[in-house]
């Protein structure tokens, strides 16, 4: 990959981020380098901090072209301790500065950029950096220090730029990873994969239940902290800080950028803008309290890049290949979902919209002047039809909402949109389907008629509740429907190419600490030009020279 000078020394001397050029196989017409950066070095002169001061790792997310969000959490106390007890015992604590770090290399020995931050007891003693002024292409390494200690190295890639060619992206995509439910060995498979662009979470990236209650007690494998449902802001704080102790997930945080929405369980079970199907406003108080103490927690710890009321929906480029487009359709607009497991579709009663006219006009102007090849949404629940004796299944997902689907499908099919890809999480299970807009216009032989392909990620851990029989009669009924698997847990790598975008699916041989094995599964694909999906022979290969993992 060349890059021009002009490119390169953008933004040379601002805050010291300064970009290096070397000789590095990137491909550079040109020779010799620019000098790195003058930067200070770390010191402390005191005693050492705690050993688990950086217990809960680091973490990147949210990448740009020339920028990336880097994050970590100072831990105030001798041992490894959930969150909340650790706020409660060092709140009285005064601010502390951390440094952090970003280089070229695992050793820092190119160094590029450099800051400290105040880590306090507002957020947690979470730190988030967008690190800007950086040059797409290249691997970057980063790290904090504090009290004299150092966190482990973090890897982070940037999204492509526009106008640089760019062949081949590769996501990992996963939702609903119940710690209590089995060990996260889709994470450490992810984490060991050098060919990945970033880590796709479509949600519940944490469950909200206290122990006993989901999964049932006598098959809760771990432990959860809080131990009771999680509700106020210490509650989720505590649980977050319970699951980025998990090694696993810690260890995929350390290896790729995330991008993560969220879904129900990071807030309430089916929740809504004005309530859940698990929240009691009598015992468990207001609802929008709730609601902002999980925003509030959800920002702290996960590395997304902030912004003005911390709306979950965006947008990120990756150069002229693909736009992703991340949804909220769990709260932002979303009115309360119908009664029952079935609906009608011409249910007068049926809700109207999952998710809002503001959100709903930013997605058909994202998708309208986007000049990517591929549109990747990443969304939350199905948006495919479920059809059912004559009744659309699980009134949780899009079907739920009839008119405001069928509205949002025909604006795209009406618009000429193509090339529209959606992946999905919360069901726990795996589909390849075609979206097609319900009004009897598709044919299944040649997919005529789709607006869209839809791949659905199975869930780390979280175990598929839809009986076969049930699945059965979804398939009868739903000749979009073309790849079904109700049973396995794992994740899936999406391929994005110029031609095609492919998903290979990757499961896991079981839940119990040993059951580590991965295997592979199934693999679908969608050509340019095409709202269908078609079988393929197997997985598509990475590139041939994928950057090295961090040690």
């Amino acid at each position: 990959m060349g890059f021009s000078r002009r490119e390169i020394l953008k933004g040379m001397g601002a805050a010291g981020l300064t970009p290096l050029l070397l000789n590095t196989g990137c491909g550079s017409s040109d020779s010799g380098s620019t000098p790195l950066p003058e930067l200070p070095e770390y010191s402390w002169e005191g005693e050492p901090g705690p050993q688990t001061i950086f217990q809960h790792g680091v973490a990147s997310g949210d990448p740009l072209p020339e920028a990336v969000i880097i994050w970590t959490r100072v831990a105030l106390d001798q041992e490894a301790q959930p969150a909340a007890a650790e706020l409660k015992q060092s709140s009285s604590q005064d601010p502390m500065e951390v440094w952090w770090e970003v280089a070229l290399d695992e050793a820092f020995e190119m160094r590029v950029a450099q800051g400290t931050v105040t880590a306090q007891a507002e957020s947690d003693y979470t730190i988030k950096v967008d690190v800007t002024e950086l040059v797409w292409g290249r691997n970057y390494y980063y790290r904090f220090f504090n009290q004299g200690r150092q966190s482990p190295v973090g890897r982070t890639r940037l999204a492509p730029t526009s106008g640089e060619p760019t062949e081949q992206l590769r996501f990992g995509v996963c939702s609903c990873a119940n710690y209590g439910f089995g060990y996260f060995h889709s994470f450490r498979h992810m984490a060991s994969r050098e060919d990945l662009d970033a880590v796709l979470h479509l949600g519940d990236y944490f469950y909200e239940y206290g122990n006993g209650r989901y999964p049932r007690e006598e098959e809760q494998l771990r432990l959860l902290e809080p131990p009771n449902e999680t509700v106020t802001l210490s509650d989720y704080r505590t649980r977050l800080g319970l699951y980025r102790t998990d090694p696993d997930l810690q260890e995929c945080h350390r290896q790729h950028p995330f991008i993560v929405v969220w879904d129900d369980h990071e807030t309430a079970n089916n929740s809504w803008m004005g309530g859940a199907e698990n929240h009691d406003p009598e015992t468990e108080g207001p609802w929008e309290d709730r609601v902002a103490a999980a925003r509030q927690a959800f920002f702290e710890w996960i590395p997304i890049r902030e912004n003005q009321g911390r709306q979950l929906y965006r947008a990120l480029k990756y150069g002229d290949l693909a736009d992703v487009i991340m949804l909220d359709t769990r709260i932002e607009g979303r009115e309360q979902q119908a009664s029952g497991s079935l609906i009608a579709p011409d249910d007068p009663n049926a809700p109207e919209n999952i998710i809002s006219e503001t959100q709903e006009a930013w997605l058909v102007e994202q998708l309208s002047s986007s000049t990517a090849t591929w549109k990747i949404l990443g969304n939350q629940v199905v948006m495919s039809l479920w059809n059912f004796e004559g009744a659309y299944a699980n009134t949780d997902q899009w079907n739920g909402y009839p008119v405001g689907r069928t509205r949002l499908l025909e604006r795209l099919r009406d618009n000429g949109l193509s090339n529209v890809v959606v992946v999905t999480g919360d069901v726990h299970t795996s589909w390849a389907m075609d979206v097609t807009v319900g009004d009897g216009s598709y044919d299944a032989e040649t997919g005529t008629g789709a607006v869209a392909v839809e791949f659905v990620a199975p869930g780390v851990t979280s175990p598929g509740e839809l009986p076969p029989s049930l699945i059965e009669g979804f398939i009868r009924s739903s000749p979009h429907i073309y790849f079904a698997n109700v049973t396995d847990r794992g994740y899936l790598v999406l391929d994005v190419r110029p031609e095609k975008v492919q998903s290979d699916w990757y499961y896991i041989e079981g839940l119990e600490e040993e059951q580590r094995a991965e295997i592979p599964g199934p693999n679908w694909a969608v050509l340019d030009g095409t709202a269908h999906v078609i079988e393929m022979d197997g997985p598509e290969n990475p590139p041939l020279d994928p950057p090295p993992l961090a040690g």
